[in-house]
């Protein structure tokens, strides 16, 4: 059948309604056991041992994940994903219920989930490439910004609310049956598989040279690698700021000010997300990319210049209305730069750079505050005299002229992304490789889609 022009609505939105659901049940285990590791530890540590591990060895495993991902049919690999999840969550609620369950249950179920995770992203985001018009990227990731933005919100206060009504062990049994939907609507639906491209064909060997084409991809196009070069720096400075927002209010404020002031984060993800699926961003998604990185650099100076609620709210707001447009921009490039039968191996490999600073940040956020600018701007400091005439002198003050400081960067990476005709002209100078979504074709015979099923997933 040949391709038709236009979207597949229908199938994206049968995806994604039941990602979506999964995501919410995942952000309610998520919430609950860390509120159980953290009240059975009393041991801020090991809480951060399980963010850090939810992340880190996915990131390690992304590039023969993302090769693998494109070698087997990606439907059945968010199947297998989301099985493996509900295994991990039923693994926990046996435990929890023969009070069995130790922290490093829970550190190792989170690191098996995070290399589902590192499967199922890749799989998920070539898949809706399949689906989707070119034209209704922009739009379509500020759905799945959206849907983030909702969880974000949601799910730590409805968890919150049933740890007290129904208890952990009935939030892991509402994840189990999340997983479930998330599998059974994969089920409904079929997603075509890419035709064999040029690049996919260079690429074909063994699983070494496919988990490496997707360097080799990004290399050769100077454009995208030091776009993503940028985006590391920028999620450098980004983890940085994020960690110092709550420490710097708490500095000036109360506790009830510094919930209301996180709850933008929530709030502001979701209206990026409604501004993508709306408008669709930008005619030209470089100019949203940066555009948006040179925004957050106003944010960083509202949130850090004096120690006033208001200023720090509309900078955090703001903040976080940006990400999901320079996310989703961002996304909607490399989609439409990145052939569909190699996009698995590329957008692991992507991933793994833009975001192997992310845990360096959460990590060098802390010292650098309590070292060396938090000493400065104490009374008496090195720079209580200059600076601290106007960001302020005390507690949490230190922490505002870091944000300062970091302001910089994100303005400064915008100005030299624009500066960089690679970067800048990026959409122009590489040839658009996804122009339509082929017509889904009738549904396979059961026999030959349980032969694509893959067993490692």
């Amino acid at each position: 059948m040949p391709p038709k022009e236009g979207t597949d609505f229908k199938t994206f939105y049968t995806i994604y309604a039941g990602q979506f659901v999964s995501l919410m049940g995942s952000g309610l285990t998520a919430f609950a056991l860390g509120v159980w590791v953290l009240k059975h530890t009393q041991s801020v540590t090991q809480y951060t041992i399980t963010i850090v591990l939810a992340g880190l060895p996915g990131l390690l495993m992304a590039p023969f994940a993302g090769a693998l991902v494109d070698r087997w049919d990606r439907r059945w690999v968010m199947f297998g994903c989301n099985l493996g999840a509900a295994l991990t969550v039923s693994v926990y609620a046996y435990l929890l219920w023969t009070n069995q369950l130790q922290v490093w249950h829970i550190y190792c179920g989170v690191i098996f989930n995070s290399v589902l995770g590192t499967f199922q992203w890749p799989a998920y985001i070539a898949a809706i490439t399949m689906l989707v018009d070119r034209k209704d990227f922009g739009r379509v990731n500020g759905v799945l910004e959206t849907g983030q933005a909702v969880t974000t919100i949601a799910a730590p206060a409805i968890a919150g609310f049933l740890m007290y009504a129904i208890g952990i062990s009935r939030i892991l049994i509402i994840d189990f049956v999340t997983f479930l939907v998330a599998a059974g609507t994969l089920l409904l639906v079929h997603i075509p598989r890419p035709e064999r491209s040029e690049e996919g064909g260079r690429a074909k060997g063994s699983i070494w040279k496919e988990a490496g084409f997707g360097w080799t991809f990004i290399r050769e196009r100077p454009g995208l690698f030091r776009l993503l070069l940028f985006f590391a720096v920028f999620n450098l400075v980004v983890s940085m700021g994020g960690v110092a927002v709550m420490p710097m209010v708490l500095g000036f404020a109360n506790e009830a000010a510094v919930g209301t002031i996180m709850s933008l984060v929530g709030v502001g993800m979701l209206l990026g997300g409604l501004l993508m699926t709306t408008t669709g961003g930008t005619k030209r998604r470089i100019n949203g990319l940066l555009g948006g990185w040179a925004l957050i650099s106003i944010c960083f100076v509202l949130v850090g210049l004096r120690p006033n609620l208001w200023l720090v709210g509309a900078g955090v707001l703001l903040w976080y209305i940006a990400i999901p447009v320079i996310n989703a921009s961002s996304q909607a490039i490399w989609q439409s730069k990145t052939p569909q039968d190699v996009q698995g191996r590329v957008f692991a490999v992507r991933r793994m750079i833009a975001q192997f600073t992310v845990p360096v940040g959460d990590f060098t956020a802390g010292p650098l505050a309590d070292k060396i600018f938090n000493p400065a701007m104490m009374a008496g400091g090195a720079l209580a005299g200059t600076a601290g005439r106007v960001v302020g002198v005390g507690p949490g003050r230190g922490i505002a002229m870091m944000m300062l400081t970091l302001a910089v960067f994100p303005a400064l990476i915008a100005l030299v992304g624009f500066l960089n005709p690679r970067v800048r002209n990026l959409e122009a100078e590489l040839p658009d490789v996804v122009r339509r979504a082929p017509a889904p074709p009738p549904p396979p015979e059961p026999e030959a889609a349980a032969g694509e099923a893959p067993a490692e997933a």
